[in-house]
């Protein structure tokens, strides 16, 4: 299973506000040969680490795709640099974020690009709660832990709920 995050929480100059982004930016996916097969409704969610800059618009993608991790990624990275993601001081506000989550297999080691699973998923509310609407029965591909435990073990203080268009 090949899961994408994506998220925004600044509008962009093309396509308006971060849900319209979104939508942007799926759409740019499926012209790049990555058919998505299920969507999460898109999710509100307060910074992590907490900060005053604006809420983020989250949101999960199952996808098919015949591109392997690496190129994958690069395709991602590409949609967010042509939708107008400026990259910059990590955890800052952004017009478009595109991660690579999962795609069942576990790579990890110094010259792993991209690690996957996703290393930061895992502490995510934004993530785990819009994965578990699209793939409930996930497990994580290392340890096979299932995605309800998972929700249970995240950290405290994480706000992230459906917005209430979705």
């Amino acid at each position: 299973m090949i899961l994408i995050g994506l998220g925004a929480n600044l509008p962009s100059v093309g396509f308006g506000p971060p849900t319209k982004t979104l939508e942007a930016a799926i759409a740019a996916m499926e012209a790049r040969a990555i058919t998505v097969t299920a969507r999460s409704p898109w999710y509100e969610s307060a910074p992590v680490p907490a900060s005053d800059q604006p809420w983020f618009v989250n949101g999960v993608v199952r996808v098919e795709t015949a591109l392997n991790p690496g190129p994958l990624l690069d395709v991602l990275l590409d949609i967010e640099y042509q939708i107008g993601r400026e990259r910059g001081a990590p955890n800052a506000p952004r017009v478009l974020d595109l991660d690579l989550l999962t795609y069942d297999a576990v790579i990890t080691g110094p010259d792993a690009c991209p690690v996957l699973p996703h290393p930061r998923m895992l502490e995510r509310a934004f993530v785990l709660l819009p994965l578990a609407e699209i793939a409930p029965d996930w497990r994580h591909p290392g340890d096979e832990t299932p995605l309800a435990l998972l929700i249970a073990r995240l950290p405290g203080g994480q706000t992230a709920r459906p917005c209430p268009s979705s």
